[in-house]
């Protein structure tokens, strides 16, 4: 097998931008929601608003000028080419970070953080915290390749990832992850890869094997937050584990169905007070939906839950270990649940502002955290 790494220069056809608006402009519109909120899924208006921001206003040319800005490579790996961004900081003595996103995020999460973390010194902050990025896109998500085989879960894409890791030469660094990339980085502690110094999460997807009979008041809504993600928020994840090929034909043939999908979550998940643009600018995700559809990855980002559903869950990890707790994230474990399990908490934080996709959201506050945990182990 190579280890070549080679540059990747994203370069997406015009056609494919013209087949966009052709599309766009011949999207086919249901009947608007018999309610006056989001309980039925995107109100039709607010959806029509950002088609038409996507028709008129979008620029995908800046979008992909910021990605090759970045320094964009692909390798491949167990029969896979891995598509990430490399940004090498200007201190010499940068700590190696191994980002990765989740669903329904790309590398595109991480773009207001690539600057503080590798330049800090440019940015207000101490050089000693400067940080060499490493941010892959996931098998089947952004521009990696689509797996074309089943086997592809998370055990297997930290596999991959340590040996991403060995080719560009880092034989110390760290990861953090959320969501998707959460699984992955669990997996990765788990596994425990030579080099691999400590994690970091801002999600948990944790629960004891017995609940206390009497949960004081943060147990109790941990306990409320999990019931309310399986009977209510978990329906598209259900969908995507158990049918992925049938929401893909929908999400690779209407470039509209496929911004529903992401702008729900975005929506949903995030701390917005219930407006995305509140956090988001339309550009933004925008530019998100876009590494979903050119690539056209509805079916293959959807089948990573086919693939692992069962890997969200509490797994032994005795190397170094951080968690963020982001207000509006979909649970919050109380940190006697993870004490179970992780032997080596070194920072365990509750933040006042932020919600999933923390890092896309709250940018100065993921910094923060992801400096204060490993400061510790430079």
């Amino acid at each position: 097998m190579s280890d070549a790494i080679r540059p990747f220069t994203l370069a997406i056809a015009q056609e494919q931008l013209d087949d966009l608006q052709t599309r766009l402009d011949c999207t086919r519109w249901p009947e608007r929601e018999t309610v006056g909120d989001w309980s039925q899924g995107v109100p039709i208006d607010r959806l029509q608003a950002l088609v038409d921001h996507w028709r008129h206003h979008y620029d995908w040319r800046r979008c992909e000028a910021m990605l090759n800005g970045h320094g964009q490579y692909k390798t491949r790996i167990d029969g896979l080419d891995i598509h990430f961004l490399h940004i090498r900081s200007p201190e010499p003595d940068a700590m190696p970070l191994l980002l990765t996103h989740g669903w329904p995020g790309s590398v595109i999460e991480f773009h207001k953080v690539i600057g503080p973390l590798s330049d800090p010194a440019a940015h207000g902050g101490n050089p000693a915290d400067a940080f060499h990025l490493i941010i892959p896109s996931l098998p089947g998500y952004g521009f990696s390749d689509k797996p074309t085989e089943s086997g592809w879960g998370v055990e297997r894409i930290a596999r991959a990832w340590a040996e991403l890791m060995r080719r560009r030469g880092y034989d110390r660094y760290v990861a953090q992850g959320g969501d998707w990339g959460s699984a992955v980085t669990m997996s990765l502690g788990v596994q425990a890869p030579p080099g691999l110094a400590g994690v970091h999460f801002n999600m948990l997807s944790i629960r004891p094997d017995h609940f206390s009979e009497h949960p004081d008041a943060q147990e109790q809504a941990a306990i409320n937050a999990l019931d309310y993600f399986g009977n209510v928020e978990s329906a598209y994840a259900r969908l995507q584990a158990t049918r992925p090929q049938t929401i893909g034909y929908a999400l690779a043939d209407s470039p509209v169905a496929q911004a529903a999908w992401i702008y729900e979550k975005l929506r949903g998940w995030s701390d917005c007070d219930g407006e995305p643009e509140n956090i988001f600018t339309r550009d933004e995700m925008l530019d998100n939906i876009m590494l979903y559809w050119l690539p056209g990855n509805g079916a293959s980002s959807a089948r990573l839950y086919w693939e692992s559903m069962a890997s969200f869950r509490p797994m032994k990890i005795d190397l170094p270990l951080g968690y963020s707790q982001f207000p509006r994230e979909i649970m919050a474990p109380p940190r006697h649940w993870a004490e179970q399990v992780f032997s080596r908490i070194i920072h365990w934080n509750e933040l006042d502002k932020g919600g999933h996709f923390a890092a896309f959201e709250q940018p100065v506050r993921f910094v923060g955290e992801v400096r204060d945990c490993f400061r510790m182990l430079r």
